[in-house]
């Protein structure tokens, strides 16, 4: 579980292919606070650490098919920045919102815009049933963020300078494929309305959530 507060930005070393597995290893200043088996999230994405260098302040995690197929990791090359955060602690302040680490889908940057002290980010994601709202809050390359503007399969973000010198907003450019997670809470009451109105359809007193 994270936070959406990024800690730093990590870079890209290396990459190897492994069958349908990618190895990426990622230089960070707190390698040598990190172990084998801890999660951490990278671009929002949750990766376990599979192999830790502390005299080189690197580390090596494995991205799978599925999670090279689902997020923007197919577009790592070696140099790339990323978001980073460790895995929040229980009884500590939850400074973002709700994070799993579990990408839902990625989004194409299409605008941005300078407002004269802060940036406005604009981005369409694929065709899916979630929705956004404004100002509820969306993970984007792992940064907890609240919503600006919201309409079918898109939305906006606004950007302080110190979100965009801390994390890889900086380089995002019109183009830019990111990670994007829904707020978990408002996925949760949208499959209850969904289902609620499905059984309503059926003349089902009590809505059937199917697992």
């Amino acid at each position: 579980m994270f936070t959406g507060i990024v800690e730093t930005v990590a870079k890209v070393m290396a990459i190897e292919q492994e069958q349908t597995n990618y190895h990426f290893t990622l230089s960070v200043p707190f390698a040598n606070e990190l172990s084998i088996d801890q999660s951490m999230a990278h671009d929002g994405c949750c990766l376990t650490i599979v192999k830790v260098n502390k005299e080189a302040n690197t580390y090596v995690v494995t991205a799978m098919k599925e999670t090279m197929d689902k997020t923007n990791l197919s577009t790592w090359k070696v140099g790339t920045e990323v978001n980073v955060e460790r895995s929040m602690k229980m009884g500590g302040r939850l400074d973002g919102h709700i994070v799993q680490g579990h990408v839902d889908t990625t989004a194409i940057c299409e605008k941005i815009i300078d407002e004269g002290g802060s940036w406005r980010y604009f981005f369409k994601f694929k065709e899916s049933n979630q929705l956004t709202v404004p100002k509820g809050s969306i993970s984007v390359n792992g940064v907890s963020l609240t919503v600006v503007d919201s309409g079918k399969n898109t939305f906006s973000v606004s950007i302080i300078p110190y979100t965009q010198q801390v994390t890889n907003f900086h380089n995002f450019v019109i183009g830019s494929e990111v990670n994007i997670e829904f707020d978990v809470l408002g996925k949760y009451v949208q499959r209850l309305m969904e289902e609620y109105f499905r059984s309503a359809e059926t003349g089902n007193a009590t809505p059937q959530i199917n697992y």
